[in-house]
């Protein structure tokens, strides 16, 4: 009889560890991570050292994302992952850039990447939305995935089968498609009047176009718009700290959404170049502004009369640097990237 309860002592305790061993407080590690087949990636574009991608060395990140999608007029919830794999900001890091436009504005803030894969799929985002950001290493190229299980439901999400684009803080994830196999870095093409320096800056109204054509024009905000006040610590990249005085102003998400729908081609292929007077501008993905998942918004910011870089500016809530904060902003313009 001793023995027998030694016996299972012994097991209980034995069962004791194991349960011990895997439950943790990591709430995205129950289930089992899967390999993905990743293709050869070439890079190239703007780029002094085209060639094929070198992930061997790189570290591998991991981002969570619950992935949705459009479907007809609605939004339809395929699954929560986890997925690891290796950053744009890792892969891009050594390229060095060649850009076709440095003579005439050198700042790296009008710069894009698309990514494609074999099926002719392209989807773009911004050097800023890689290199700017708080939250960094947050656009992967994932290699292995594992379900994000609910505890209660046991629910398993499709599988993937393939390796991905992820952006974690997309909201609808139209971005996130399979195998990608070519990243080409660009700069945006368009004409623009550059006057460094400009004294005194100041628009009193900013356009917002669609291609070449002129949808509106503003003056002032509308009236029926949300005043939001953020905090911010406002560092520039080259000059440092400017201020660490709250912005005041109405969400650009807000301000488009009137003129802009939302769609796959948007969300993907959609890029908008915001200019100030001085011609000083930036480019930033249609999704990075209108399709956040982490409520870091971007502000337009009204000044007073005749204030310089006035009558509005464009606050990114997402970047580190103010780099791409336009004052005295004359225009915003929409395009799709072919």
């Amino acid at each position: 009889m001793k023995k027998a309860t030694n016996v299972i002592i012994i097991i209980f305790l034995v069962l004791s560890v194991n349960v011990l061993f895997a439950q943790t407080n990591d709430f995205y590690d129950d289930a089992e991570t899967v390999k993905l087949p990743q293709p050869a990636i070439e890079i190239t574009g703007e780029v002094e050292n085209p060639g094929k991608a070198d992930l061997s060395s790189l570290p591998l990140r991991s981002v969570i994302v619950k992935e949705t999608v459009i479907k007809d007029e609605s939004n339809k919830f395929t699954g929560a992952y986890r997925y690891d794999g290796y950053s744009l900001y890792d892969i891009l890091n050594l390229t060095v850039l060649k850009k076709k436009n440095a003579a005439e504005f050198p700042p790296i803030i009008d710069l894009y990447v698309e990514i494609e894969n074999a099926k002719g799929e392209k989807v773009v985002f911004s050097w800023g939305e890689i290199y700017y950001p708080i939250h960094r290493n947050e656009i992967i190229i994932a290699t292995q995935v594992s379900r994000i299980v609910p505890s209660k439901t046991k629910e398993l999400w499709p599988q993937p089968a393939e390796s991905k684009i992820v952006a974690a803080a997309d909201l609808l994830t139209e971005r996130n498609i399979s195998s990608p196999t070519k990243i080409t870095v660009k700069s945006y093409s368009g004409s623009f009047v550059i006057n460094k320096g400009m004294k005194p800056l100041y628009a009193p109204a900013f356009s917002i176009l669609k291609a070449d054509t002129k949808l509106t024009e503003m003056n002032m905000l509308p009236e029926n718009q949300v005043l939001y006040n953020y905090p911010a610590i406002f560092y520039g990249r080259g000059t440092g700290i400017h201020s660490i005085v709250p912005f005041s102003g109405v969400l650009l998400k807000d301000l488009l959404a009137g003129y802009f729908g939302i769609t796959v081609n948007d969300l993907r292929r959609g890029l908008f170049i915001i200019t100030g007077k001085d011609g000083y501008h930036a480019a930033f993905t249609f999704s990075e502004i209108m399709n956040r998942n982490d409520q870091a918004e971007f502000l337009v910011i009204p000044t007073k009369k005749d204030e310089d870089g006035g009558a509005f500016k464009v606050f990114p809530a997402a970047d580190f640097f103010s780099d791409r904060a336009i004052k005295s902003v004359e225009s915003i313009k929409y395009d799709l990237v072919r």
